[in-house]
């Protein structure tokens, strides 16, 4: 018997479907080893070396492996092609060759990689496997030693120097530090006025009419726009330039883990986690190749099979002479990955009849198409540009204006038939160079200027990204995080810093302006993607960071003043001292009610977060935002007398009407 060990359950039941009985698939349910919580877990005086031990909840599983691995003739590892696939994988190569019997057989155990779950790809790694990583796995070792150290060293100060119960991370302070920027620089902002000006217009010999726009003109009171419309409403009108053109507007890249996540946050509405989440079960039922990437690599078999299905599905137009391949921008991607891509292109969506969960069909279609449409011509649209000469004599002078319309219809849909768009067609007349144009109507909008938006799920992912920070696996648990330890709130779609964000960012800016740098995180995801390359030594970096981090920890420690934090006061006395005043403040597990004489006075109470409207079952109490394990949703604030709940927030209007 032959035993392959992968990481999950679900895994190892769709590797079972084709395997033959010459194979046993078991799973190791994730991590089994890990660095125990109650301590620092690593020793700094000797190479930084980390203290892993068996996870208490998997000592039955691990004997179970150990057991199996006795009487396997050949042992075959198949954890993730990523970091912490390798992790585990030397974790369970360390647990089963520990095993007596098996000591000296270490040779029968292999380990083997694949980038999707198909009968072609595993058996292909069967016949070439390989050995650990040990790069890789000095890779995942280095940035969980970095992120413990961080951790449990920056924590311990911001307790006495902020408030109890505050944790800091690597990677998460510096993506909280993002948010707090961009709030800042809303606050800082002045909005400007601007105008904009208009002219619809008729061609003389056709009843054809199409509205212009005042061009090469800065606007920015009433005054001066009510003079050029004074102009303009004596003006003559006549055309000075058409230009048409051809434009052809490309398919998007196949998927990478960034762009998915992006993806399932503008149209699904979905946050990274639960992107990351439905794309998990995708690929461990075979669905779609491996969903922490970085790459744009396809396979040539891949590319080949897409290419003729859409030829044989759309027709020939829609193919490009030759294969669409695209370039990888990240220094940091690993081209042995592939894009995230279907690991069944032949025959469209609804005709594989996959028995999936809502959330799993739309993201498997949307993977679908993504992909299929990679492989597809361009869209081709005909855009027109009218430009239009304003002339007035004035006093001896003559006074022009330069107005513009442009206009773009589709010619040909190419890859856009797989993702058609609802825009607004602007139809312009046919006009010649020199024609005359009468005026129909004259008129100004007052504009302001935006302040900068606040970043969402795709747009912190996208600008993480772009600096270099963070690495596909990192996306998902870095917005989570941030959340859970009430860093930022996500309130309509959009992060905005809570007065604790704000503290601890001011404080880690201000005594640790170097590690909260985004080019000198940038630079450490650099250097640790250099150890996975075996390019540097992980023992080297670490202490390269941790010397100069020990020596600040220890001058802040001395010198640095403790953070006053404003607290929300909710003008009622304290029902306990009477003297003190009820505030909100933020602990570890989110917003909560106490006296603001704390620590003096111990009252706490729990922070309703009401939305203003009576509960719809009992009449009685009010909706309020409540948090599980599965995120935010709506119930009664008389729970558990009353059980309303709805992950919807609910519509005021609605609960009227009933």
């Amino acid at each position: 018997m032959k035993l392959i060990i992968v990481e999950s359950p679900t895994k190892a039941n769709t590797l079972s479907k084709f395997l033959g009985s010459d194979y046993e698939v078991d799973s190791t349910r994730g991590h089994i080893k890990d660095l125990p919580k109650s301590k620092l877990s690593i020793d700094i005086e000797h190479d930084f070396k980390p203290d892993y031990q068996e996870i208490e909840k998997k000592k039955a599983v691990i004997k179970s492996l150990k057991q199996k691995a006795k009487s396997a003739e050949q042992i075959f590892i198949a954890t993730d092609p990523d970091r912490e696939g390798e992790a585990i994988a030397a974790h369970v190569e360390d647990v089963i060759s520990s095993n007596l019997k098996i000591k000296n057989q270490k040779s029968k155990i292999k380990r083997i990689t694949f980038h999707e779950i198909t009968k072609q790809a595993v058996e292909h790694a069967l016949s070439n496997p390989t050995v650990i990583n040990r790069n890789l796995v000095d890779a995942q070792i280095s940035r969980r030693v970095l992120d413990r150290l961080v951790g449990y060293k920056l924590s311990p100060l911001l307790w006495k120097k902020v408030r109890r119960g505050l944790s800091a991370g690597r990677v998460q302070s510096v993506a909280v530090r993002l948010i707090v920027d961009r709030e800042m620089e809303i606050k800082a902002f002045k909005p400007e006025e601007y105008w904009e000006i208009y002219a619809n217009l008729k061609c003389k010999n056709q009843n054809a009419k199409f509205v212009v726009q005042l061009i090469k003109q800065e606007i920015h009171d009433k005054t001066t726009a009510d003079k050029i419309l004074a102009d303009l409403e004596k003006a003559e009108y006549k055309v000075s330039d058409v230009k048409k053109r051809e434009v052809r507007k490309s398919p998007y890249p196949p998927f990478t883990t960034s762009t998915l996540t992006q993806a399932g946050a503008r149209l699904f509405g979905w946050s990274a986690k639960k992107t990351m989440s439905v794309a998990q079960k995708l690929y461990e039922e075979g669905l779609i190749t491996y969903h922490r990437t970085d790459s744009l690599n396809l396979s040539l078999d891949a590319v080949n099979t897409a290419r003729g299905f859409i030829e044989k599905e759309y027709g020939k137009e829609y193919l490009p002479e030759k294969p669409h391949f695209y370039k990888t921008h990240s220094k940091s991607a690993q081209e042995a990955h592939e894009a995230i891509r279907p690991t069944v292109v032949n025959s469209k969506v609804k005709n594989q009849n996959l028995k999936l969960e809502q959330s799993e069909q739309k993201l498997y279609e949307l993977i679908w198409k993504r992909f299929m449409s990679c492989q597809m011509n361009p869209a081709i649209y005909n855009e027109t540009t009218i430009d239009v000469e304003a002339l007035r004599q004035a006093q001896g002078k003559l006074i022009q204006y330069s107005l513009r319309a442009s206009g773009q219809i589709m010619k040909f849909d190419g890859w856009r038939v797989l993702f058609p768009i609802d825009t607004e067609i602007v139809l312009l007349p046919e006009v010649n160079k020199d024609e005359k144009l009468d005026k129909v109507r004259i008129w100004a909008d007052q504009k302001f200027t935006l302040a900068p938006p606040r970043y969402n799920e795709a747009s912190l992912i996208k600008t993480l990204e772009k600096l270099g920070i963070g690495r596909p696996s990192t996306y998902a648990p870095i917005i989570t995080t941030i959340q859970i330890r009430s860093y930022v709130e996500k309130i309509d779609k959009v992060f905005i810093p809570t007065t604790i964000g704000f503290a601890v960012t001011e404080f880690l800016v201000k005594n640790f302006p170097i590690e909260l740098d985004f080019g000198f995180t940038a630079e450490m995801e650099e250097d640790l993607d250099n150890i996975a390359l075996g390019k540097i030594k992980w023992e080297t970096e670490m202490k390269k960071f941790w010397t100069p981090f020990e020596k600040k920890l220890k001058s802040v420690e001395k010198t640095a003043e403790r953070v006053k934090i404003e607290t929300e006061k909710l003008g009622k006395k304290c029902p306990d001292c009477k003297d003190g005043e009820l505030v909100i403040r933020v602990g570890r597990f989110g917003k909560f009610i106490s006296c603001s004489t704390f620590p003096e006075c111990k009252h706490t109470e729990k922070f309703l977060d009401k939305v203003g409207i009576k509960c719809p079952d009992c009449k009685t109490g009010e909706i309020v935002v409540k948090k599980s394990k599965k995120g935010k949703f709506y119930g009664c604030s008389r729970y558990p007398d009353c059980k309303f709940a709805s992950w919807k927030k609910p519509n005021i209007l609605q609960f009227q009407k009933k």
